[in-house]
């Protein structure tokens, strides 16, 4: 069976062409974004809402409490359920997001991982970040060149995925293990670099005319200073604002900033994946992107 995924960097336009899709298509849509699966996290996530939804039902929004934890083998599992049902009804899932990993664990894939091992994470964990990458480089260089020297817990996690199973993390995490029946067709979204960030600059702007502060005040009222450990970009920065390290300009001005170096990481990510169909919506209108897509896939 088919299924369409739609990505791109934040504030390219993917919401406004999905939903034309799945109406098209008269389909739901699956997000893939690791930001929205927080309840009450709505301005700040860019959340589609009833009127911007058109009637079209959005999946895995709104899914578990901010201080939960949450990962992609979960958001795998949950989306792999949902996609039976669209398989039973027969109908064409739309996956749309900016969350790489996400789409990958669905469309591609996961690797089965060992379960941490209390007595050897805390063995690894009491060791230097510098012993624990000079250990990697001798057993796993391939690992090691992948993983920063400074991300200690990747590092320590990889070791850890060698000892329990004796095998190399970069043999192991590439076998990967796809656990439903549909065939993406993977649809990117791109547009002129500066155009982007003035869009990015302005949907900030829009979050905190709309209630972005009121709603990051809500929130620290009730989970304090655990709402900082999911690192949603817009939330840190604000309670850095209420507990008074920083002005509110100075907020939002990071806001802005780490939105603009994050779509640049998103774009990086994307590029990589040769699968991607790449579409310049400053070139061609969305009916024209949507023709094309149908013809995709009735190809």
């Amino acid at each position: 069976m088919k299924g369409i995924v739609i990505l791109g960097p934040t504030a390219v336009g993917k919401t406004s062409l999905s939903i034309k899709l799945a109406k098209k298509l008269k389909t739901e849509i699956i997000s893939a974004d690791s930001a929205q699966v927080y309840t009450g996290m709505d301005i700040g996530t860019a959340k589609v809402d009833v009127h911007e939804a058109q009637g079209i039902f959005h999946h895995m929004i709104d899914v578990v409490e901010p201080i939960s934890k949450y990962n992609v083998g979960e958001y795998q599992k949950r989306v792999n359920i949902i996609l039976k049902t669209f398989e039973k009804e027969g109908k064409t899932p739309i996956l749309v997001g900016g969350t790489g990993l996400y789409i990958n664990s669905v469309t591609n894939g996961l690797a089965e991982l060992p379960q941490s091992e209390p007595g050897l994470r805390e063995e690894l964990d009491s060791r230097s970040g510098s012993e624990l990458y000079e250990e990697l480089e001798r057993i796993d260089p391939c690992a090691a060149r992948d993983i920063h020297p400074n991300n200690k817990r990747r590092v320590g996690r990889a070791l850890e995925i060698f000892h329990l199973t004796g095998e190399k993390f970069s043999v192991i995490s590439k076998r990967n293990i796809k656990r439903n029946n549909f065939e993406f067709i993977k649809i990117g979204l791109e547009r002129d670099r500066n155009n982007l960030y003035e869009r990015i600059n302005l949907r900030v702007d829009l979050m905190v005319e709309g209630g972005l502060i009121e709603e990051v005040k809500k929130l620290y009222t009730i989970y304090g200073e655990n709402l900082r450990r999911i690192n949603v970009i817009g939330y840190s920065e604000i309670i850095d604002y209420f507990r008074g390290e920083t002005t509110l300009e100075e907020a939002v001005f990071q806001i802005k900033q780490n939105s603009r170096r994050y779509a640049k990481r998103q774009f990086t990510w994307f590029k990589n994946d040769p699968d991607v169909i790449w579409f310049d919506v400053e070139k061609m209108s969305e009916e024209e992107i949507l023709e094309k897509i149908l013809r995709l896939i009735e190809e």
